[in-house]
């Protein structure tokens, strides 16, 4: 404080050496100090914007990404109601029958069926020859024998389908196990 003035405020000197406001260095230093507090301000700002703007594009891509497995497996429910229709006309394909006309129509309605769930991505899981999977096999029969390698698919049941990469159905298989 000024000697000279004794009523002078507190507030009339600067933070940063005691040196009155009113005086070119007390302004100097009160300018300098809201030019510090300006730029860690400014500093601040432009963290939290840069921040904003991560957090946004990331939500921008989920969402994009989300949409994209969305339409990409919005059929994946469809194909799964029609499998048991492919079914029955793979089990109708089985049975012999005198009409051979009648035959060939169920092949054709099958074959047409079957070629356009598989350009919907419908892809059929191989279980001839292969060895057990639980990820893409279901074992609902176990058959104890010698004359085949351990774990390996001894017959199908019901044809397994993934969709698009992922598992649809897995496939219902007879499984060799070691006595």
């Amino acid at each position: 404080m000024d000697s000279q003035n004794p009523n002078q405020k507190l507030t009339d000197v600067s933070s940063d050496d005691n040196v009155p406001a009113e005086t070119p260095y007390g302004q100097l230093a009160a300018a300098t100090a809201e030019r510090d507090r300006l730029a860690a301000e400014n500093a601040e700002l432009q963290d939290r914007l840069l921040r904003m703007r991560a957090e946004f594009d990331n939500a921008r891509r989920r969402a994009e990404r989300e949409r994209s497995d969305y339409l990409q497996f919005a059929g994946m429910e469809l194909v799964r109601d029609i499998l048991p229709v492919l079914d029955d006309c793979e089990r109708a394909l089985k049975v012999e029958t005198a009409d051979r006309e009648y035959a060939k129509g169920v092949e054709l309605i099958y074959q047409h069926l079957f070629e356009t769930l598989k350009k919907m991505g419908l892809e059929p899981i191989e279980t001839a020859g292969r060895q057990f999977d639980p990820s893409l096999h279901q074992a609902v029969q176990r058959v104890e024998t010698d004359e085949a390698e351990d774990q390996s698919i001894l017959g199908e049941f019901q044809r397994g389908y993934n969709f698009k990469g992922k598992l649809l159905r897995p496939a219902m298989v007879r499984v060799a196990v070691k006595p």
